[in-house]
């Protein structure tokens, strides 16, 4: 048995974190060597050529991310993408709670189902981020010679702007997650209680009782 002290609850599957992360090295090698480009202080890491083959390297398992994600676990990933394009009213009263929550306070916040709007927000923009971001840059890769000066600025516009976009909400993707304590989430799949009542009070409660994780031990002594 896994681990995991009395009190918590499973949020991720490991499938879902290994594609988690397999994201979050692929995008930051590619935010670094394509700032080699880019930024005059960077430059050395192009020298050679090498953020050239470290950035198509990462381009090719940042692409793949979503493939392997509907792969492994189907349901999850269409659910996922479903969820983060539904929108309903009780999402839009959460809304109204977003200067507050961005300030560190759930106070008042309207109870939210397996991800909240504010989630949904950030994997929608996140999703349309990489659809632009993989299309400018496989026109790029393959097609730049067909593209023309024209065509050539305005594919290259949409790929930098694509990756500033992607930037900051990685950015405040970090922020959130530092701020609420969100981080075991990702590294062991689990998340407290207190925290699953907080920001899914509507998931945490259409849980079955067999979900929230209990040691060994622990299951002994309650014995």
């Amino acid at each position: 048995m896994t681990d995991v002290k009395p009190g918590m609850v499973q949020r991720y599957k490991l499938a879902q974190r290994v594609v988690h992360w397999l994201g979050v090295g692929s995008f930051l090698i590619l935010l670094l060597s394509g700032l080699a480009l880019l930024v005059p202080q960077l430059a050395f890491l192009a020298a050679g050529g090498l953020s050239r083959v470290f950035h198509r390297i990462a381009a090719f398992g940042f692409m793949l991310m979503p493939i392997v994600y509907v792969a492994i676990v189907p349901h999850d990933a269409l659910e996922l993408l479903k969820e983060s394009f539904t929108y309903t009213l009780k999402d839009l009263k959460w809304f109204k709670h977003m200067p507050a929550y961005v300030l560190g306070s759930t106070k008042g916040l309207p109870p939210a189902g397996r991800i909240n709007p504010g989630q949904k927000i950030h994997h929608a923009m996140t999703f349309v981020m990489f659809v632009t971001v993989a299309g400018s840059g496989l026109a790029l890769w393959f097609g730049q010679s067909a593209l023309g000066p024209e065509g050539l600025a305005i594919v290259l516009s949409v790929h930098d702007l694509s990756m500033l976009g992607l930037t900051v909400l990685m950015i405040g993707h970090m922020y959130f997650t530092f701020l609420y304590g969100a981080l075991p989430a990702m590294t062991t799949g689990f998340v407290t209680e207190d925290y699953a009542r907080m920001e899914h009070a509507e998931w945490y409660e259409s849980l079955s009782p067999q979900t929230v994780a209990m040691t060994e031990s622990d299951d002994q002594t309650a014995a």
